[in-house]
């Protein structure tokens, strides 16, 4: 009994498998089930191996210590200074020194220059333990009234600066309302170095997402004031410190460009900077930095680039080495 009830499993399994009734789409499932549908099963053999690691390995150390090596050509100057320009009276209160405005907020500050620095020298405001990708705070902001100004209605997102004293805002929105407003002027010697801040914002945010005949207008005008003022006789298009703001950064730490100082520094000089401590980051914790740096032909200074491919490279080369070792110990072809 046992072996007839075998033999009609597989009589069944095979009419099943050749029934000529079925379908072309049931007989492609059923080789799909099955696994029997074509399929390229390479069969690596260690040379393979070994040899691509080696070749993943060389091409990867390259370009891992060029990148490396013009990354630190870049030289920077970072001065954290949230703190230094806090009147001593006030260190243990700094939020009721930011907050009180009839108390001067003008501080000076000494930098020197310890390698050459090529002209175009950027300047970077630096903040850190500020969450500009916070959801509320991106939302906050009106892009067709950017665009359109007054035209666009469509302002519902920028709440809670949408109006004030019952009359829109323009800009809109908490993005706009928190404008970074510290100013800095550089000294050398007896001679101020002339900052030029054209074209620090992206041209393409320039001509497309900010309005060539819309301007600032009710902005900053309520009980509760954010950062910075705007020129209401200037267009947001050419309000470039505005632009660059309103990029927001994706990580609590970030950078913005403020302005480039168009002529060489030389090792050993010695930078005086004048700068307005206003904007507040005392009440959340924030630190503010000054930052100068040059440029290579990758962009500013990051070492993680290049030492991720030498990582890649050299942990490949090590991998073949290992892998050429256990198969000269075990080779069986």
């Amino acid at each position: 009994m046992a072996g007839s009830s075998m033999e009609l499993g597989r009589a069944r399994s095979l009419v099943v498998r050749t029934n000529p009734t079925d379908s072309p789409s049931s007989t492609a499932l059923n080789k799909f089930k099955q696994q029997n549908l074509p399929a390229c099963k390479p069969v690596l053999k260690p040379s393979c191996v070994i040899t691509s690691f080696l070749v993943v390995g060389f091409i990867f150390l390259p370009i891992g210590l060029t990148t490396l090596c013009a990354s630190r050509t870049v030289v920077e100057i970072v001065d954290r200074y949230d703190s230094g320009c806090v009147p001593g009276a006030f260190r243990s209160n700094k939020v009721s020194f930011i907050k009180d405005t009839s108390l001067p907020k003008n501080c000076s500050r000494i930098l020197k220059v310890r390698k050459h620095m090529k002209a175009p020298i950027y300047i970077y405001y630096q903040l850190d333990n500020y969450y500009q990708n916070h959801r509320r705070y991106v939302k906050s902001r009106s892009d067709q009234q950017l665009l359109h100004g007054l035209k666009s209605n469509k302002t519902s997102s920028c709440d809670p600066e949408e109006f004030n004293n019952g009359l829109p805002v323009v800009p809109c929105g908490l993005i706009a309302w928190s404008l970074f407003n510290d100013t800095y002027t550089f000294i050398r010697g007896t001679k101020e170095l002339r900052i030029n801040r054209t074209n620090i914002a992206w041209e393409s945010d320039r001509d497309s997402k900010f309005g060539k005949h819309v301007y600032p207008h009710n902005f900053q005008n309520g009980t509760l004031i954010g950062g910075g003022k705007l020129d209401p006789h200037i267009p947001l298009s050419d309000q470039e410190d505005l632009i660059v703001w309103m990029r927001t950064a994706a990580l609590p730490s970030f950078r913005k460009l403020y302005g480039r100082i168009e002529e060489d520094l030389e090792a050993d000089d010695v930078i005086v900077v004048h700068l307005m401590n206003n904007y507040n980051t005392y009440s959340f914790g924030g630190k503010k930095k000054l930052v100068l740096s040059t440029s290579s032909w990758l962009g500013g200074r990051n070492d993680f680039l290049g030492v991720a491919y030498i990582f890649v490279g050299g942990s490949s080369i090590i991998l073949s080495i290992v892998f050429l070792l256990l198969h000269m110990k075990n080779s069986r072809y």
